[in-house]
C-alpha cells in the first residue's frame, strides 16, 4: 500500500479538518516554506512604496485672535460710552457744564509787505464821494495827494454840475464838504478841493510804465457804497484802449488802461490800484460787464477792471491844480473811420471842416500826409483808430515818439515831437 501523506507544513494543507480543531505546527516550528515570495535564496526586502507626508498640525494664529479681541473691545467700549451718555445725558439738550476753549491769542501786527500790511498803509488816504446834482445822485472814491487835493475821476463828479453838493467821508468815520478844483473829459480825470483841513495822509505816486504784466495790485474804494473795500489781484494786460466816463458826449474818454483782475464794482470808480509797496500806480475808473441784473442795474465785477496809469494822472492832476484845465495830447492828423485795412490811414480830404493834416501840426512838420498810413507808435503796432488815440494821449505835450507810416506803397519812419489840442478855458464847478 503507498503511503501519499506529506508532513504538515508543506506546501499543502489540508482543506478540511474536523470540527473544533485547529491546525498545529510540528515540533520546531514551522518548516521555511520554499514556495513563498521572497523567502528562498534570493529573499531580500519587500519592495518599498513611496510614502505620502502628512501634513503636519498647524497651531491658533495668534495675531488673528489679537486683532480680534482689540475690536471687540472698541466695540465694547463704545457700546458702553454711548450707552453710559444715553443714561446721563439731560433730557432738554442743556449741558450746564459744557464750555468752548477760549481763543489764543494771536499777533495783529502783519508784514507791511503783506495785502493787509499794504491795506493799512493806504486806507487812511482813500475817501469815498457823495455827489448831489439837480436830478442825479451817486457815489464814488478818492484819494489824497500833495496839499489836501483829491483825485477821483470826471464822471464821479460831474452830476453835481454847477450848482452840486460834494460830500467827502474819510476812513476816520468824518466827513466835509468838498468843491471841484477842475476836472478833464478827455482823460476822465478830476480834482476836488475838501472844505477846512484835511487831516488824511497823501498817497505815494507811483512810476506806471515801471509795471509789468503779472505784478500783484491791491484796489482800494467803495463799491456799491461799501466804504474801505480791498481787493487784490494782478496786472492781467496793459495798455487796453477803453471807453471811460459818462454816457454823454461831454463825458466820454478813452483811456490807455491798465487792466487788472482785481475786483472792481460800481463805486469804486476814482479809487487808488496800489503796487505791493502800497504806491498809486492809477485810478480805477472802469469795468467790463456781461449784461445786467433782473433790475436793471449795471452788473458787477468779472476780473476786468481798468485804471488809467498814474503818470498820465499825475500830468493831468498837476494841470487841472495849477490852471484849472488840461491839455489833451494830439498829433494834428483827421483819422480815416472808413478805412479797414492795417493800421489807421490819415484822411484824405477835409471832413467836418477837419482838414486831414494840420498845417504847421506835429504830424505835418514830421512829413507825414493825407492818406498815409501809420502802422507802428514807438515799436508797437496800432491796428484801429482807439489804439493810435489813447497811446498819443497817453504822451505829454513835448515828448517824441517814432512813427512808422507807409506813404505810396513805401514804408517810411519819423520822429514826431507830441503837440496839445487848444487849452479849453477854466471851468471848475
Amino acid at each position: 500500500m503507498t503511503d501519499n501523506t506529506r508532513p504538515y507544513g508543506a506546501s499543502d494543507r489540508p482543506e478540511f479538518l474536523p470540527a473544533g480543531e485547529e491546525p498545529q505546527d510540528p515540533p520546531g516550528g514551522p518548516p521555511p516554506s520554499t514556495g513563498a515570495y521572497g523567502m528562498g535564496p534570493g529573499w531580500a526586502q519587500p519592495p518599498l512604496y513611496p510614502v505620502v507626508p502628512q501634513p503636519e498640525p498647524r497651531g491658533p494664529n495668534i495675531a488673528l485672535y489679537a486683532a480680534l479681541a482689540v475690536v471687540i473691545a472698541l466695540v465694547a467700549g463704545g457700546v458702553a460710552s454711548w450707552g453710559t451718555f444715553l443714561l446721563t445725558r439731560p433730557s432738554s439738550g442743556i449741558d450746564p457744564g459744557y464750555a468752548l476753549s477760549t481763543p489764543s491769542k494771536q499777533p495783529t501786527a502783519r508784514p507791511p509787505e503783506s495785502v493787509a500790511g499794504v491795506a493799512a498803509k493806504v486806507l487812511p488816504s482813500v475817501v469815498s464821494l457823495e455827489v448831489k446834482g439837480n436830478s442825479e445822485s451817486g457815489t464814488g472814491s478818492g484819494f489824497v495827494i500833495k496839499g489836501g487835493y483829491i483825485v477821483t475821476n470826471n464822471h464821479v463828479v460831474a452830476v453835481a454840475g454847477q450848482a452840486g453838493d460834494i460830500r467827502i467821508r474819510y476812513n476816520d468815520r468824518t466827513s466835509s464838504g468838498a468843491r471841484v478844483v477842475g476836472r478833464d473829459p478827455n482823460s476822465d480825470i478830476a480834482v476836488v478841493k475838501p472844505d477846512g483841513t484835511v487831516r488824511a495822509p497823501e498817497l505815494r505816486l507811483g512810476n506806471s510804465d515801471g509795471v509789468v504784466v503779472g505784478d500783484p495790485v491791491i484796489a482800494v474804494g467803495s463799491p456799491l457804497g461799501l466804504s474801505g473795500t480791498v481787493t487784490t489781484g494782478i496786472v492781467s494786460s496793459l495798455n487796453r484802449p477803453v471807453e471811460a466816463g459818462g454816457s454823454t458826449g461831454s463825458d466820454y474818454a478813452l483811456i490807455n488802461a491798465i487792466q487788472t483782475d482785481a475786483a472792481i464794482n460800481p463805486g469804486n470808480s476814482g479809487g487808488p490800484l496800489v503796487n505791493a509797496a502800497g504806491e498809486v500806480i492809477g485810478v480805477n475808473s472802469a469795468i467790463a460787464t456781461v449784461g445786467g441784473s433782473l433790475l436793471g442795474q449795471q452788473s458787477g465785477s468779472i476780473g476786468l477792471g481798468f485804471a488809467i496809469p498814474v503818470n498820465q494822472v499825475r500830468r493831468i492832476a498837476q494841470e487841472l491844480i495849477t490852471t484849472g484845465a488840461a491839455r489833451t495830447s494830439r498829433i494834428g492828423i483827421t483819422i480815416d473811420q472808413s478805412y479797414q485795412g492795417q493800421g489807421v490811414r490819415i484822411a484824405t480830404q477835409t471832413e467836418g471842416g477837419a482838414v486831414p493834416v494840420t498845417p504847421g501840426g506835429p504830424a505835418a512838420k514830421a512829413g507825414l500826409h493825407a492818406g498815409d498810413v501809420i502802422l507802428e507808435v514807438d515799436g508797437q503796432p496800432v491796428s484801429d483808430s482807439r489804439e493810435l488815440i489813447v497811446t498819443i494821449r497817453s504822451k505829454a505835450p513835448g515828448d517824441e515818439v517814432r512813427i512808422k507810416f507807409r506813404h505810396d506803397g513805401e514804408v517810411r519812419t519819423a520822429t514826431v515831437t507830441v503837440g496839445a489840442a487848444p487849452a479849453p478855458s477854466a471851468r471848475p464847478s
